[in-house]
């Protein structure tokens, strides 16, 4: 009989912090106060930009989402990378399909060759599994939809 893999201990937010290449996301959920909803049960899929992917906007762009008088705009931001319940690389790989984001803007995920957001944030680690949802590290942050 094969041993099952145990479950995912810690949520979103601690894997995400113990990671270590999340410092500029995280700083981001506690501006724009979304680490309690992170906590919460979900399950949510958390398209997770890297620090690297952060840094590719441009220059004080970061520094600016952070100020207070932005908090709506950054959380518009981080919300766009959240979808509410568990989707799985196995749901996407192979496929193009739209995955409503918590913002309300669909996400364009074409599987077709590796996986690839709005055509351009590729998934770089896929399946990082929390105790509510699941982790898919992205190499460029994805922004919504101007509205």
């Amino acid at each position: 009989m094969a041993a099952k893999a145990a479950p995912a201990q810690k949520d979103i937010v601690v894997t995400a912090v113990e990671a270590g290449q999340f410092n500029t996301l995280v700083a981001a959920l506690k501006a724009a106060d979304l680490v309690t909803t992170l906590k919460s049960p979900g399950p949510f899929t958390v398209f997770a930009p890297t620090d690297a992917a952060f840094d590719k906007l441009p220059a004080g762009t970061v520094e600016d989402l952070l100020k207070p008088e932005n908090k709506g705009k950054l959380v518009d931001i981080l919300t766009y990378h959240v979808v509410s319940g568990l989707v799985p690389a196995s749901a996407v790989v192979g496929k193009k399909v739209n995955a409503d984001s918590v913002q309300g803007s669909p996400i364009m995920i074409d599987g077709m060759n590796g996986v690839v957001l709005n055509g351009t944030a590729k998934v770089i680690s896929a399946d990082v599994m929390a105790s509510n949802g699941v982790i898919h590290v992205i190499d460029t942050v994805i922004l919504p939809p101007s509205k």
